[in-house]
């Protein structure tokens, strides 16, 4: 036996008797654990190497569980952006709501342009749709592989957003923070509208060696370094690097210089700004022969990359106009090739969202003119 002196509350010694089954019990415990250890621990190794998968989404739970709401969309983000990243870390974004992404909305038809593209159904596993509302997120999930759930709290951007409303204005300057927040993870990117239809990749037209590229409703003196062309933000490519990000910065905290403005119209006024020369910034423009919309369409079918329904209000219309300009694309890349190169016929879009039906009062949908008086 085994006897331990111990002294009691009244300082006297008293002995505690550990009989020899106990001793043998905790030895063989203490064996166990070992054994244990020795399995174990090499088997987790193991499984490491062989389902790191599995582990990372474990690793990945575990992080989101233990950090702040903020990191936990970093995390959220990065991980959708890695998985749909090129080599060279470049993705394609673009944003959606609830009534653009319902069965059979803008949604569909922006996916089936990639499908019947000229190389362009590829370019599909490097888009992420960030959803600003859960009904888009929901609808995504069903359709695409890369979906990043873009919140804004206490706002709701279900609703068609129409152009110069307030939730409009709260969308396109959440948009601005988003690219900024992407910049900044260290991914180059293409932001696309949904409302535009992809027909051809766009890489072989961008220009090299430039930090930021921008779409225009109109393209001016055929001159891709003048400041005075109309930019849309509608498309845009831009390069991660110290100038974007303080470009970026820059462009989204001008909206308190310029309130109750959407951010083309602050681009427009800040382009020439003392600021963009001094960060070193290298801005051009994309020309509407191959980054043609409804402002400005392209006019060549052999080389246009994308077509977008700019200068057209209302969701009924942009629908009617973006189907006739896939219809005009099937008729194209049905013909022969000796046809397609001498192929001179013209878009049949804008129809609904042509110039004259713009001004008319009458063709305004009855939704804008209710969000209208509602503002």
């Amino acid at each position: 036996m085994i006897r331990q002196r111990t002294k009691t509350s009244e300082c006297k010694t008293s002995e505690v008797v550990i009989s020899p089954n106990l001793v043998n019990i905790l030895r063989r415990i203490l064996t166990l654990a070992m054994l244990f250890a020795l399995v174990a621990v090499p088997c987790f190794i193991f499984y490491i190497h062989k389902y790191p998968l599995w582990f990372s989404r474990l690793s990945y739970q575990i992080t989101l569980s233990d950090s702040s709401p903020l990191q936990n969309e970093q995390v959220k983000l990065e991980r959708v952006l890695k998985a749909a990243s090129t080599k060279d870390k470049t993705v394609i974004l673009t944003t959606l709501n609830e009534a653009w992404a319902t069965p059979n909305s803008i949604l569909d038809l922006f996916l089936e342009s990639f499908k019947i593209g000229e190389n362009t159904k590829n370019l599909l596993s490097h888009l992420v749709i960030s959803c600003i509302d859960h009904k888009a997120y929901e609808r995504c999930l069903k359709v695409h592989p890369h979906c990043y759930a873009l919140n804004t709290e206490g706002v709701d951007f279900s609703k068609e957003a129409y152009f110069g409303s307030p939730n409009y204005l709260k969308m396109v300057w959440r948009k601005i923070y988003y690219q900024k927040s992407v910049l900044e993870l260290g991914y180059n990117f293409i932001f696309t509208d949904a409302d535009i239809m992809w027909f051809r990749d766009p890489f072989t037209r961008f220009y090299e060696s430039t930090d930021f590229q921008i779409s225009c409703d109109n393209y001016l003196l055929s001159n891709s370094y003048d400041l005075h062309n109309n930019p849309n933000s509608g498309f845009e490519y831009v390069r991660s690097n110290n100038r974007t990000i303080r470009f970026y910065e820059f462009w989204y905290n001008s909206r308190l210089r310029y309130p109750n403005r959407y951010t083309q119209y602050v681009l427009h006024e800040i382009k020439h700004d003392p600021f963009i020369r001094e960060i070193g910034l290298t801005i051009r423009f994309l020309n509407t022969l191959y980054f043609g919309g409804f402002c400005e369409p392209s006019k060549d079918f052999n080389q246009v990359c994308t077509m977008h329904a700019n200068c057209c209000k209302g969701e009924e219309s942009k629908l009617h106009d973006l189907g006739l300009l896939l219809d005009d694309w099937r008729n194209y890349k049905a013909l022969s090739l000796s046809d397609k190169s001498s192929w001179n016929a013209t878009w049949r879009a804008p129809e609904d969202c042509s110039i004259k039906k713009k001004l008319d009062r009458h063709h305004i949908p009855k939704k804008l003119e209710d969000e209208g008086k509602k503002d």
